[in-house]
């Protein structure tokens, strides 16, 4: 069993690879695998050619910052999934993304360089709200959580689109940033995320174990130990940061939290010490390779792309599981 999880992980890790480096050379101008390489590795750092604006400066952040998105959104959809323990949990599910596409649109009636910033400000709040309204005696039944986040989703996206409605001349820029895209991407943005994203991936990693007892029901693992009302506060939290810091930089991109961690249990089964760190994996090679698709037709959102792609692969996961959900 170990070796074919070793096995798993090297295969998850060499597809994110080579989807890297194709990722890199295609585009409206496709750059051979070897004159990448020599790029990379002797690049000329006071004049740079074409080729080597295009991979240096365009290609390169846009590609790790789609890889550090996908694996945020994946491993916090997979959190949220126990968290909830419901197939349906996904980062936006308590009203993380309307959170943030609230702040992100507030911003753009000021200054698009505060936009990443109030995304994360409105997106962390929003979740602190949810969790305060759905608080019940010092618990946090899950139930109560899953329906206040909709709720507040559902009222931050009513306002959100008032805002929008009134915004004139600055719809367009609204509209794309809403439905997710990468064509921004620059280090800058990459330097900025990368430690949180990973941080927080790391400390999630680290109460794997504590979420394996929680599929067990709330009172198995109060037996075992477990302080579950301070876990689901600390899930919560870290969630909804690596979500908010994601979705600051790409807009709003569905389905990838919601269906990689449905692949993952199907392939590596329910154990999160081995789920989080294959679904980071297949998180970040889903994106990318949607975003490269994104590219070559012409720019258009790579939520569009997750959508088209997600929606029916979802609807045949629930077709061909839908006993045992």
């Amino acid at each position: 069993m170990k070796r074919r999880l070793l096995l798993i992980l090297i295969a998850l890790v060499f597809t994110l690879t080579a989807s890297i480096l194709i990722s890199i050379a295609v585009g409206s101008a496709d750059i051979p695998l070897k004159t990448i390489a020599k790029i990379i590795i002797n690049h000329n750092h006071v004049s740079l050619s074409a080729e080597e604006v295009i991979i240096l400066q365009i290609r390169l952040p846009r590609v790790f910052l789609g890889v550090l998105i996908g694996m945020a959104l994946s491993v916090s959809g997979t959190t949220m999934q126990a968290l909830f323990k419901n197939p349906m949990g996904d980062p936006y599910i308590i009203g993380i993304s309307s959170g943030a596409a609230f702040g992100a649109v507030l911003a753009m009636q000021f200054s698009y360089t505060l936009v990443p910033l109030m995304a994360v400000i409105c997106a962390i709040s929003t979740a602190f709200v949810v969790y305060n309204l759905a608080k019940v005696g010092g618990k946090i039944p899950v139930n109560t959580l899953l329906l206040s986040g909709i709720a507040v989703g559902y009222f931050l996206s009513a306002i959100t689109s008032f805002m929008m409605f009134k915004s004139g001349e600055n719809l367009n820029q609204i509209v794309f940033w809403i439905m997710g895209g990468l064509w921004n991407a620059n280090w800058n943005q990459v330097k900025i995320i990368i430690l949180p994203i990973f941080i927080g991936m790391l400390a999630l990693y680290i109460f794997s174990r504590d979420m394996n007892v929680m599929l067990l029901g709330e009172e198995s693992a109060e037996t075992l130990g477990i302080d579950v009302e301070t876990l689901k506060k600390i899930l919560l939290i870290i969630s909804s940061i690596i979500t908010a810091t994601a979705v600051s930089m790409s807009g709003i991109i569905g389905f990838v939290g919601l269906i990689v961690p449905h692949i993952m249990r199907i392939v590596v089964g329910p154990d999160h010490r081995i789920l989080l760190p294959t679904s980071a994996f297949t998180g970040g090679t889903i994106l990318l390779i949607a975003d490269t698709i994104a590219r070559t037709m012409g720019e258009i959102p790579v939520g569009v792309v997750t959508a088209l792609f997600g929606t029916p692969f979802f609807i045949y996961l629930l077709r061909s599981r839908k006993s045992s959900y």
